[in-house]
């Protein structure tokens, strides 16, 4: 199977969409809703707007089950690339509403201002994406360091593993939130993480 390739389940939903299987629908949505409404709340800081953005991506993906390509990767990449599209235009959207409720009708947003936003939500949600996606024990190791404020050394007492294996699970971790073009929380490194002792 080539590397672009999607698995065979994506194929085969794909399929069964296209035939108009209501019980396809309800299996992908079981999968995928909680990333597709956890992505979209990130990004939109809004539950019902993402509950909303949720409702239209799996909408569109009833209508529309051709525009998936399987050659362009897994139908879960597919549904979170839609649930990004749709939040960034709710989120452009509704900055362009508030800045005409307080600056008056016909006023414009400043253009900067809204892409720094918007891409900002996306590295947030890129980044909540990647951690949701990571094997467990790198996600276990980054929780215990970034939320618990554990050390490597307590991290590694915490997950019973060497303190060798806390930092390259802490540092594995890091170099795939680097991907998501921001910080992956904000501050430095976790106390104690990377000085020399």
């Amino acid at each position: 199977m080539a590397k672009d390739t999607a698995p065979r389940w994506d194929r085969r939903m794909q399929q069964r969409l296209a035939r108009g299987e209501a019980a396809a629908l309800g299996e992908l949505y079981d999968r995928f809703a909680a990333l597709v409404h956890s992505q979209a709340h990130r990004m939109l800081d809004d539950e019902d707007a993402a509950d909303l953005v949720t409702r239209e991506v799996f909408a569109q993906v009833w209508e529309n089950p051709e525009a998936y390509d399987p050659k362009q990767g897994s139908m879960r990449s597919w549904v979170a690339r839609l649930t990004h599209r749709r939040s960034v235009q709710r989120l452009r959207h509704a900055a362009a509403s508030r800045y005409e409720a307080e600056h008056g009708e016909g006023a414009v947003p400043d253009p900067e201002e809204l892409e720094r936003r918007v891409r900002g939500a996306t590295a947030a949600a890129r980044a909540d994406y990647i951690v949701a996606s990571m094997p467990v024990p790198l996600r276990e190791a980054l929780e215990l360091a970034y939320i618990h404020r554990r050390d490597y050394r307590q991290t590694a007492a915490d997950l019973g593993v060497t303190e060798d294996e806390a930092r390259r699970r802490l540092r594995l971790g890091l170099q795939l939130l680097s991907t998501a073009s921001a910080r992956p929380l904000e501050g430095s490194a976790p106390p104690g993480y990377g000085r020399a002792r």
